[in-house]
């Protein structure tokens, strides 16, 4: 079995990591941080904003299962990416659209994919998701690890992660876990 990894940033992690940990060909999704300039920052420390990084999560899948294309389809269909820095009520260069590809290829679908969604007029904003080279990746505290799973009666579980989940759903039966 071969794996590949996506590192994406779509507000908050803890709806990355449940959104994508219901994907089939998903092995595991890791919630962290990307992009900054600290090395081994907190969640209090990315929080404040000032460390450059992103909330992401870090989604290993087999690409016979799931393609990258189709995770991205994921991806853009579970977060607002015409929002800069902003995903509902989390606001802050924390919570920015990004994916940070792994590889040229991965650089490629990316960038083919957001100019054929403006093309089309997809979200009739701009996309405002970057695209950026990987650098490197913490993973996120143990407590926000499973977070929804372990948390899903909690208010923001509730009213932030539920939904987007129905969403999901929805618009994507056939990618889904059993």
């Amino acid at each position: 079995m071969s794996e590949e990894v996506a590192i994406l940033g779509a507000g908050c992690f803890w709806c990355t990591e449940a959104a994508f940990q219901q994907i089939k060909g998903v092995k595991e999704v890791v919630p962290g941080y990307a992009g900054g300039h600290v090395e081994k920052p907190t969640y209090q420390q990315v929080c404040r904003g000032n460390t450059g990084h992103a909330e992401v999560g870090k989604i290993t899948f087999d690409p016979e299962e799931v393609s990258y294309a189709e995770i991205l389809e994921i991806f853009f269909s579970i977060h607002d990416p015409t929002s800069l820095n902003r995903q509902g009520a989390d606001a802050g260069e924390q919570y920015r659209s990004v994916i940070f590809y792994m590889s040229p290829e991965q650089e490629k679908t990316a960038r083919e994919m957001i100019k054929k969604m403006e093309e089309e007029h997809v979200y009739g904003k701009p996309i405002v998701t970057s695209v950026e080279a990987f650098t490197n990746f913490f993973e996120a505290e143990d407590y926000h690890k499973n977070y929804y799973k372990n948390n899903s009666r909690e208010p923001y579980c509730q009213l932030v992660i539920s939904p987007k989940l129905k969403k999901l759903q929805k618009n994507h039966p056939e990618s889904l876990k059993l």
